[in-house]
């Protein structure tokens, strides 16, 4: 077995155990989780999209659950990667832009089999907490409704990376929020489309300060 792939199984198991350290710390306050929870009941899949940073909690409190991630080509999407699927998640390689078209594909190919989609439309690279318009082709292409989401924590820190990537500390509490489904008509046009994008936009980042994961000055902190 090659050394780079020793590293990256490494990797994933003890973020798996991390985290789980971790979590059993924590406790847990969710609101408007009905919102997905009534497409759950029906055995239909939906696409849930959320700032990249804030993708922590989220595997943890959404683990074994069957979504599939769409995870960046970049060298360290393996590790996230490896981490994520040893929380029960399927992965999808590629990016979230208009052009992403292998992971498009992918997503697509999932949610026909019944798949939840889960997607961070501010990644792989950023900028932080702007929306790219891959979900939304997404959801115009197979008809699923859109689910916007925000996790943060009463205390938490809070890496030097581009997206501010929000690590909760032991004992605090996790808030998730999750908004009213969003459809995308397939006829939908281009300037539609933006304006669409603007609109989860703001979404996302109100849900984010409500929940206390709002931007982070450098330096960390507790959030």
């Amino acid at each position: 077995m090659r050394t780079g792939e020793l590293r990256f199984r490494a990797a994933g198991v003890l973020g798996e155990g991390l985290l789980g350290s971790l979590f059993l710390t924590t406790s847990l306050e969710r609101e408007g989780e009905e919102h997905y929870l009534d497409f759950r009941r029906q055995g239909k899949p939906v696409i849930f999209v959320f700032w990249h940073g804030q993708l922590l909690p989220l595997v943890h409190y959404h683990r074994h659950e069957g979504a599939v991630v769409l995870v960046s080509e970049h060298g360290d999407g393996e590790y996230i990667t490896r981490v994520i699927e040893r929380h029960g998640f399927d992965t999808v390689r590629g990016s979230s832009t208009r052009s992403g078209i292998k992971g498009l594909k992918g997503l697509i190919r999932a949610a026909r089999e019944g798949h939840d989609l889960a997607i961070t439309p501010d990644g792989p690279r950023g900028p932080a907490r702007r929306f790219k318009p891959g979900a939304l082709v997404a959801a115009r292409v197979t008809g699923l409704p859109i689910i916007p989401l925000a996790a943060g924590a009463s205390s938490a820190w809070r890496l030097e990376s581009w997206d501010r990537f929000l690590i909760p500390r032991p004992f605090s509490r996790i808030r998730i929020r999750y908004a009213p489904p969003l459809w995308i008509p397939r006829a939908t046009g281009d300037l539609d489309m933006a304006a669409h994008a603007l609109g989860i936009e703001r979404t996302l980042n109100d849900m984010s300060e409500a929940v206390g994961s709002g931007p982070a000055a450098p330096g960390g902190g507790g959030a």
